[in-house]
């Protein structure tokens, strides 16, 4: 049982950001706002999605990318985190798990993901 006052706050914040619908398999991009100093920018973080897990703003998803040299790198983003400035859903992937943990130990065309049909 929660509070209902921090219920009320979290619809609001929910309610505030626009984040389209994406799900595990989907091939995003995270425009992440970085502070370095006192300077600001914007860093396209792009992979696959691999896991969407939490409820209301403690919501979560792990975005996994192959970085140089073929090494795997994951983040893992607060889904109404004020440093996320957009999301883009640039391919829709079709997948029969909700959590594809299994990408970490596949290679190359193993860790491929099949388009999903659009509609």
């Amino acid at each position: 049982m929660r509070n209902r006052y921090i219920e009320r706050f979290e619809e609001q914040q929910i309610a505030s950001k626009q984040i389209p619908e994406f799900r595990a398999g989907d091939t995003i991009r995270v425009a992440v706002e970085i502070k370095e100093g006192e300077k600001k920018r914007i860093q396209n973080f792009e992979g696959v999605c691999i896991s969407i897990r939490g409820t209301g703003t403690g919501r979560t998803f792990t975005v996994r990318k192959i970085g140089a040299n073929n090494i795997g790198v994951e983040r893992i983003f607060p889904l109404y985190s004020d440093s996320i400035k957009e999301i883009q859903v640039l391919r829709r992937g079709r997948v029969r798990r909700a959590k594809l943990y299994y990408l970490r130990d596949r290679k190359g065309k193993a860790a491929r993901i099949r388009e999903r049909d659009r509609k």
